[in-house]
């Protein structure tokens, strides 16, 4: 289905018909051998409450925004390639059902669909387009994934010391490395975390010192196998090796 719509005049239509939408906010989706397989709104567990998103999947990229007027205008664009995602299928809540996560090095986050058999399709087709990617580029699936964010009205107190109670004035944080909601005296530290930003992140103090030992114990590695000095040993011959002298 992909190679049959890779380079025809409707998959075309159809890629420019999404970057309109999106205007100019939105950056440049069109490119070789690239099909718009298919979109639909679900329901994005975002920091404040669930919030319904558009999400448009490619044969290499999942593309999200926010709903200004839909099937007209979106915004707020994210591109996510589909090498780098990892699925997981989560139970239902009070508030939220037909739930799973999108797990990516940069960002997770959990979404929802209107129905069992919507969920299912969307993982089918996701799962089906991941494994397709990674058998032509030969990579191997992403194993390291962000935390996602607990959001903001599941829990009253921070949840690290237990005790801050949040209100107007006690605001909540995110810790970036575990995703937990903290108030500001447990997450004072910032940690450079590249493979999510270029610049120090906030981190919670647990995650902090967490991140620090590591740094340290591959710092004290690295330094042991460089002064390391190269191996005097060896090998002697074997007996069986051994020939006699003529």
């Amino acid at each position: 289905m992909v190679d049959h719509l890779a380079n025809t005049e409707i998959n075309s239509q159809r890629i420019a018909a999404v970057e309109n939408c999106f205007g100019a906010s939105g950056q440049p989706l069109a490119v070789p051998g690239r099909v718009l397989l298919g979109e639909g709104i679900l329901t994005k567990e975002c920091r404040k409450k669930p919030k319904p998103r558009i999400f448009f999947l490619f044969n290499d990229i999942l593309v999200y925004g926010s709903i200004v007027i839909n099937k007209r205008k979106y915004n707020s664009q994210h591109i996510i390639p589909l090498e780098d995602v990892t699925l997981e299928t989560l139970p239902d809540t009070l508030q939220m059902k037909n739930r799973w996560m999108i797990k990516t090095s940069k960002k997770s986050f959990v979404v929802s669909a209107a129905s069992p058999t919507e969920r299912k399709e969307w993982i089918s087709h996701l799962e089906e387009c991941i494994r397709h990617l990674l058998t032509k580029t030969g990579r191997q699936p992403s194993t390291e994934h962000a935390a996602p964010w607990i959001p903001d009205k599941a829990t009253d107190i921070c949840m690290r010391c237990t005790q801050t109670k949040f209100s107007t004035l006690t605001r909540r944080h995110h810790c970036r490395k575990c995703g937990f909601v903290v108030c500001g005296d447990c997450s004072r530290q910032r940690f450079l975390m590249p493979r999510l930003s270029p610049k120090p992140l906030r981190v919670c103090n647990l995650c902090y010192r967490q991140l620090l030992a590591e740094k340290l114990t591959a710092f004290e590695s690295s330094a042991e196998s460089q002064t390391s000095p190269p191996s005097s040993f060896t090998r002697l011959p074997e007996p069986d090796d051994l020939k006699p002298t003529t």
